[in-house]
């Protein structure tokens, strides 16, 4: 018997997996904060004998060495993949006995990344699994992009290959395990589905339904923005990640906080949009503890600037370091738990700003103000309300002076990047009011919608 345990990472859309039999298992790319894999190991009763990665990856830094150390797991990295510490290089159709008749064989996926190899797990033989990190995803496939520009064409057309390998030597009813495709801007396309098969795969994944240029036409012409820090993750990864610091931060005062705004520092409310437009600290960014905040603070803040966070409580404010390693920001400067009250020096006032909904903004009417939209170009492209200026928001703190003189309503899909927005605009100054609604109620408030 085997058994394969899911470990989620939803804030930035990927899954970690440990599978294995009675004694054995193997963590697949596994988050940084790896306690969480240990966890379930011990729930298990089972030891990490092996630690596998699919790809150096480009949206997170693993944890993969550092759970290879602390569990004394061989951990195997695919051959091809340039890395400066001591590893068990993988190439295609290497084997690994994990328990009993548990066998892990290694097949060479590139397409995402060069090297990218799938890890297929064999029970007396027959396989069962495939882990299949950012090769064939759920409906889609990993994005070829990330590597190198010049490569983007050839590795779209080996993930069309590697998929048609793998629908054609596993059996139909094999499952597919992608660590992409929840969320993750690694994925090509959003995963339509919570779990899937070889066999659905070949009915309903464009890889597999769609000629070679057919498909590599698509999937180029649908590739998004790729997330500024990306940069950073990969050498992050082949150096070979440092271990990560959980402890609390050091603590601020109103008049630290202010102190550290002033040279220039990020403080970053970590609060939910709606406490923060109703009283902030004046020159703070609102990221939502709930929100995506590792992949939208990673993407805006300047790498290396000092980040000081300010949450409601100790336990908001742990789990979001949990979520700011994963992409690599360590350690916050310092931090603050509490309210704004007690965020701003003695005599002064939190600021604030107004909310609204596109029916408020259909009634207020567009003629007299800035209609901002900060969704990205391809969200956009489907539909827009006439009129309005178009900045994605991971490129809105670079270009503030572009946003036209005025009262700013900014809004985006559904509200959460509308609140990161409408904060960036209000720590500049600006007056803002932020649209928390869903971009699907614009036409129907009365607003003029344009398509196509």
């Amino acid at each position: 018997m085997f058994f394969i345990d899911t470990i989620g990472i939803e804030g930035l859309g990927n899954r970690s997996y440990l599978a294995g039999g009675r004694q054995a298992a193997i963590a697949v790319d596994p988050p940084r904060d790896f306690d969480r894999v240990l966890a379930v190991a011990a729930r298990r009763g089972v030891r990490i004998s092996h630690v596998v990665e699919t790809h150096l990856h480009n949206d997170y830094v693993t944890g993969g060495l550092g759970l290879a150390r602390v569990t004394g797991a061989a951990y195997l990295v695919p051959a091809g993949a340039r890395v400066s510490f001591a590893r068990v290089p993988v190439a295609d159709g290497d084997t690994v006995i994990l328990d009993g008749e548990l066998e892990l064989r290694a097949v060479a996926t590139p397409g995402h990344t060069p090297h990218h190899t799938s890890y297929v797990l064999q029970e007396r033989g027959q396989p069962v699994a495939a882990f299949t990190g950012g090769s064939l995803l759920i409906g889609t496939v990993g994005r070829p992009d990330l590597v190198e520009p010049r490569l983007t064409e050839q590795l779209a057309r080996a993930q069309h290959s590697s998929a048609h390998r793998l629908a054609a030597e596993l059996p139909d009813e094999t499952s597919v395990l992608p660590t992409h495709g929840f969320g993750s801007f690694c994925s090509s396309a959003q995963a339509e589905g919570d779990a899937t098969t070889i066999g659905k795969e070949k009915s309903v994944n464009a890889a597999l339904t769609m000629d070679v240029d057919s498909f590599v036409a698509r999937l180029l012409a649908e590739l998004d923005d790729i997330p500024a820090y990306y940069t950073h993750m990969g050498p992050a990864n082949a150096a070979g990640p440092a271990s990560v610091d959980l402890t609390p931060p050091a603590v601020a005062d109103a008049e630290e906080i202010a102190a550290r705004l002033a040279a220039g520092e990020w403080i970053v409310d970590v609060r939910n949009r709606v406490a923060f437009a109703g009283g902030h600290v004046a020159g703070s960014f609102n990221f939502e503890a709930d929100g995506k905040i590792a992949t939208y603070l990673a993407w805006v803040v300047p790498w290396g600037r000092p980040v000081t966070l300010l949450a409601e409580s100790p336990d908001q404010l742990a789990a979001v370091q949990r979520e700011l390693v994963r992409v690599g920001i360590d350690r916050p400067a310092a931090a603050a738990t509490g309210t704004p009250l007690e965020w701003v020096p003695a005599g002064d006032s939190p600021a604030s700003f107004s909310r609204s909904t596109f029916a408020g903004l259909a009634e207020h009417g567009t003629g007299d103000i800035v209609v901002l939209d900060v969704r990205r170009d391809s969200e956009r492209a489907v539909g827009y309300i006439e009129g309005s200026v178009h900045i994605p928001i991971h490129q809105l703190h670079k270009r503030l002076a572009e946003v036209p003189a005025g009262t700013v309503w900014v809004h985006c899909a559904g509200g959460m990047r509308a609140g990161i927005a409408a904060s960036l605009l209000d720590a500049a100054g600006r007056d803002v009011v932020a649209v928390d609604d869903g971009f699907d109620a614009a036409e129907s408030a009365g607003l003029t919608v344009v398509t196509g």
